[in-house]
């Protein structure tokens, strides 16, 4: 069974930048598109990014497009979010998740989550 542990996350000013890891055990993240969301105190949860399965594709929301990254090492069985110029509204508990079907912003279709990882943007 596919588990997933998030770790990197932090405190840092704004502007600072943080680099979480999505690390697997139990199976291998080969055949998963890896998802992250995050969710602040009070809102809702929001998909930030996916990677595709092989790394071929990415998709950002609009906040964080140009400042966050995406990438995956399927040797190391392990994705990462590279967040760079991070702003208060960055703030939140992140989240990574797999997902057997294509790149999505829809949290239902990401069937394992990991138990998140709190970044913390404040000046």
């Amino acid at each position: 069974q596919l588990q997933l542990v998030e770790s990197g996350g932090g405190l840092v000013q704004p502007g600072g930048s943080l680099r979480l890891s999505c690390a697997a055990s139990g199976s291998t993240l080969d055949y998963y598109s890896i998802g992250w969301f995050r969710q602040a105190p009070g809102k809702e949860r929001e998909a930030v990014s996916c990677i595709s399965s092989a790394g071929a594709s990415a998709v950002f929301a609009g906040s964080v497009k140009g400042r966050f990254t995406i990438s995956r090492d399927n040797a190391k069985n392990t994705v990462y979010l590279q967040m760079n110029s991070l702003k208060s509204e960055d703030t939140g508990f992140y989240y990574c998740a797999a997902t057997e079907l294509l790149c999505s912003y829809h949290g239902p279709d990401f069937r394992s989550w990991g138990q998140g990882t709190q970044v913390t943007v404040f000046s």
